[in-house]
């Protein structure tokens, strides 16, 4: 057992699926400064992610790795030297607790210990696939004239191998894709391009909407949905 994650290991499918923002979780000894009730937002959490995971763990046959703290602690999508590894603000909350948090700490106690499991789960596979699973709000409080009409979004940086494959199946499917939305994944994608793009392993960045996934029917169609782009994708790529 480790607090800086959680895996879920549901068989010998060269597949990881990886959930960076899965947890909530703040340590007793971590004080934010926060409203406990932020703990449930999308600053904190990527909303429904933890259950997706499971369900396609179970699915496919796979093994899972999902962050063991809110992002609210330390951000596990984030390079050691970027801007909001350790967040002060986030979608026009203060996170006073941080202002004067030890980094190397935060680093060495979730970071590394969740990077290092990535890369061991990893080695441990003839021919990898990766899963990156996020998900995102569908209204910004710091940005509400903004418009996010997607249900669900593929990222990728330089390797869009397994997003031309996901991005027609998807809308297929009748669901609302977007291509490198709501975020673009050549700015938002440290651990892909950690794990994935430097090792050339292919990989699937998928952000799921949250009012989409906060439920258990709602979790369970996404799941039914990604599962068999994953299977295409892998087989297509490995």
């Amino acid at each position: 057992m480790s607090e800086a994650f959680t895996q879920i290991d549901g068989g010998g499918l060269d597949v990881l699926i990886i959930a960076d923002h899965a947890s909530a979780r703040v340590p007793d000894d971590i004080d934010l400064g926060i409203d406990p009730a932020l703990l449930d937002n999308h600053i904190a959490i990527d909303i429904g992610v933890a259950e997706v995971s499971a369900l396609l763990v179970a699915q496919l046959g796979c093994t899972a790795i999902l962050g063991g703290a809110s992002r609210l602690v330390i951000d596990l999508n984030r390079e050691p030297d970027a801007p909001g590894l350790l967040p002060v603000m986030s979608d026009g909350h203060a996170i006073p607790g941080n202002r004067d948090a030890d980094l190397a700490q935060r680093m060495m106690r979730f970071h590394h210990p969740y990077h290092h499991q990535v890369e061991r789960l990893l080695e441990g596979m003839t021919a990898p696939f990766i899963l990156s699973l996020h998900s995102f709000t569908p209204n910004l409080a710091s940005d509400p004239g903004q418009k996010r009409p997607w249900e669900i979004g593929i990222l990728y940086n330089a390797d869009d191998r397994a997003a031309r494959i996901a991005i027609p199946m998807l809308e297929a499917a009748g669901l609302i894709v977007g291509d490198q939305l709501p975020y673009s994944g050549q700015q938002l994608n440290a651990t892909m391009n950690r794990h994935a793009e430097a090792n050339g392993i292919p990989y699937l960045g998928i952000e799921m909407r949250q009012d989409m996934v906060r439920d258990a029917a709602g979790q369970r169609r996404f799941a039914d949905l990604i599962g068999p782009v994953v299977l295409a994708c892998r087989s297509a790529l490995t």
